[in-house]
């Protein structure tokens, strides 16, 4: 009999990354060089059209 491998799952960093508020219950992580006002803004494009 073969033996199923379990999957291997990798979390991210969080020391590599920065961490971005979008509201009181919403935080996002990106990269350390990342702009933090353009990743909100994309999420929250993002959610906008997902509801419309």
């Amino acid at each position: 009999m073969y033996e199923k491998k379990q999957p291997v799952f990798k979390s991210p960093d969080l020391g590599q990354l920065q961490a971005v508020v979008i509201d009181h219950k919403t935080i996002i992580f990106i990269a350390l060089g990342a702009d933090p006002q353009k990743a909100k803004t994309r999420y929250l494009e993002r959610i906008n059209f997902k509801k419309a």
